[in-house]
């Protein structure tokens, strides 16, 4: 009795599936014949216009809307056009969907005589809902430190290009062409700011927006003092240099901690492995002794 519901539902959510992928089609279809009618020509692959739509749809973007913080964590980690954000969207909605289904499909396979079935696909669904989240969260994470680690590495370059006579706005789109390979997720950062700038926004407060959506104190204090940059000129070249040792004081305590840490936790896992074998080899030949003389 219990293996026919199963089935029902599972053609009932392939069905539900099906509908919803016919739909996201028809407005791929509709957005296509908009661009044609524009004069522009139909770029992205399937996946990403299907990305695009489910982004655009309902309940793509009420996922997205359900909080804040998980707009700020796309900001964090640089997801910041549509394609990015449906893709996002895919997954908070999709996982959820893809876990109870499988949850659904073992548990009617293998363990058909639970008593409470709805446990398991309950905690499935959770589990399903928040993963993407935590996911991204710790990528967001990771990202803020490889930003303020590159921070460093930045100031010193910023310095040498305004030694050479060049302004803050020119040595900045210098660093983000041909800084790519030092520098991967600030260069980044750059030419999104960069582009806005082309686009007759005023860089001061592109830098100060870019500040409030990173949320990375390294970066703050830089673009602090690059503000002053422009407006002042070069009056706040010392604090460049002052805020460099300083970041530099600041990694240098952080990697003495870190050392620190792990001495301590070699020095466990010492005591754990190296300090048994030791003792069986200096004292194995006095208990072999004492219990051949107790054997005796």
């Amino acid at each position: 009795m219990k293996m026919p519901l199963l089935v029902s539902a599972l053609l009932l959510l392939g069905a539900a599936l099906l509908l919803f992928s016919a739909v996201l089609d028809q407005q791929r279809r509709k957005r296509q014949v908009a661009q044609r009618l524009d004069g522009k020509a139909p770029s992205d692959s399937r996946f990403s216009q299907l990305l695009q739509a489910l982004g655009a749809s309902r309940l793509g973007q009420q996922s997205m809307k359900m909080d804040n913080e998980t707009q700020a964590l796309l900001n964090r980690l640089g997801w910041r056009s549509v394609r990015q954000r449906s893709m996002f969207a895919a997954l908070q909605v999709g996982v959820p969907v893809l876990a109870l289904s499988l949850c659904l499909l073992i548990q009617g396979l293998f363990y058909p005589e639970v008593a409470n079935h709805w446990i398991a696909p309950v905690f499935a669904t959770g589990i399903g809902y928040l993963l993407p989240k935590r996911l991204l969260a710790a990528a967001a994470l990771r990202r803020q430190k490889q930003l303020a680690t590159e921070i460093s590495t930045f100031i010193a370059l910023l310095r040498i290009l305004f030694e050479s006579g060049m302004a803050v706005e020119q040595s900045l789109r210098v660093l983000s062409q041909e800084g790519k390979q030092l520098l991967p997720a600030l260069t980044h950062e750059l030419r999104l700011i960069l582009t806005r700038v082309d686009s007759g926004l005023e860089l001061g407060e592109e830098l100060n927006k870019s500040t409030r959506l990173l949320s990375v104190d390294e970066f703050t204090d830089t673009c602090v003092i690059l503000q002053q940059l422009i407006h002042q000129g070069g009056g706040a070249m010392k604090s460049l240099l002052m805020l460099k040792q300083l970041l530099d004081d600041r990694r240098l305590t952080r990697l003495q901690e870190y050392i620190s840490k792990m001495s301590a936790k070699m020095s466990v896992v010492m005591m754990l492995f190296l300090f048994p074998a030791l003792l069986i080899v200096l004292a194995g030949p006095g208990f072999t002794a004492l219990s051949r003389a107790f054997a005796s």
